[in-house]
């Protein structure tokens, strides 16, 4: 005689059969065998695949990844936060996004190894395709704006260039009139130097490359001489803190501060402190940092492991609590006190030590 179950019953049968699975599985649980068989299935956040390496220069990297369910596309000029395990050790850092918004759906960053780098030079050097590595959305308004300005300028030097790489990319035809200036130490440093003489070549813009080993260092002075017209472009900058604050210093002066646009890959310091000695409590480690020196770097030049993101204070995935002592914010000046105790949480990207302080980590 044929049995019949209630849909209850049935649901009591399904939920009995997922926890033997769990218990025969433990540590692990279903779901993170689904990690193993589909990595780029949707989540909190989105993974992505790394379809392609392609060397630009000696130090310098293009990363083409395959964002997986849950990506949200991009705008030319954004950056993206992303995830990637080093040495056992996940890793997380911001890039700007290199490639327009293709049909294929893949993204592509650029990467310069810094000297000591631990995650640029790993991805320079060491990932290949078929990595899987951790996104967040892309954000930032490093953009162009969808009425296209009738005369742009492009300033950038070393790696500032991919941001405005990939506005270059996605405007191509719809920018009438466009001058790029761009500054690195040789030509051979140049990234993405072949294809910008390439564009030049065929009338896209006009490209106007300053070797710094030769040149000299750009500065607003010398560029009112190659931009003669610079009052009426609007103008994207990125690159070192000292170009932009100078640029900022001298269209502000001149009234046109707001055809300025900049894009900062490390915060601008505007107050430094005293400096004092910083204790990382919970892994015991102890150093001396000077009041320039921003706690996330004093931490992991100690060999503190250190959370962190974007490092310029926008993502806050590097807050740790502050439990005693000063620290100072580098962008404004303002001190941060906590009695011993305390909880405060502060970013260690953009706070150095303002006296002896305590950290939470």
């Amino acid at each position: 005689m044929a049995t019949t179950r209630t849909p209850a019953q049935f649901a009591l049968l399904r939920d009995r059969a997922r926890r033997f699975v769990e218990l025969a599985t433990t540590p692990l649980v279903p779901g993170d065998f689904w990690e193993v068989i589909d990595p780029l299935r949707g989540g909190a956040n989105p993974r992505g695949r790394v379809v392609a390496v392609r060397p630009e220069t000696r130090d310098a990297a293009t990363i083409a990844i395959r964002p997986g369910r849950g990506w949200k596309g991009h705008t030319a000029g954004q950056y993206v936060r992303l995830g990637v395990d080093v040495d056992g050790v996940r890793q997380w850092r911001s890039y700007s996004l290199t490639s327009p918004p293709r049909p294929d759906g893949v993204i592509t960053i650029t990467v310069k190894a810094q000297p000591g780098g631990v995650v640029s030079g790993h991805l320079v050097h060491r990932v290949r395709a078929g990595t899987v590595v951790h996104l967040d959305q892309a954000a930032g308004d490093f953009t162009l704006p969808l009425v296209r300005p009738a005369k742009a300028l492009f300033v950038t030097a070393g790696s500032g260039i991919t941001p405005v790489m990939g506005m270059l990319r996605d405007a191509a035809g719809s920018l009438a009139d466009v001058v790029l200036v761009h500054s690195a130490p040789r030509p051979d440093a140049v990234i993405f130097g072949p294809e910008l003489r390439g564009l030049a070549a065929r009338g896209g813009l006009r490209l106007v490359e300053r070797h710094t080993e030769v040149d000299g260092r750009l500065t607003p002075e010398r560029l009112a001489e190659l931009v003669p017209d610079l009052a009426s472009r609007h103008t994207w900058a990125c690159g070192p803190n000292e170009l932009l604050d100078a640029l900022q210093s001298t269209y502000d002066a001149a009234g046109h501060g707001d055809l300025l646009h900049t894009e900062r890959f490390r915060p601008a310091v505007v107050a430094v402190g005293e400096g004092g000695t910083v204790s990382f409590g919970d892994s015991g480690v102890t150093v001396e940092a000077d009041g320039a020196t921003a706690l996330l770097d004093a931490g992991e030049a100690g060999g503190v492991l250190m959370p962190s993101g974007c490092r310029m204070g926008i993502c806050f995935g590097c807050v740790v609590p502050l439990r005693g002592g000063s620290v100072r914010d580098l962008r404004n000046g303002v001190v941060t006190t906590a009695a011993e105790g305390d909880d405060i949480p502060v970013q260690t990207c953009i706070s150095a030590a303002a006296g002896p302080c305590h950290l939470g980590i």
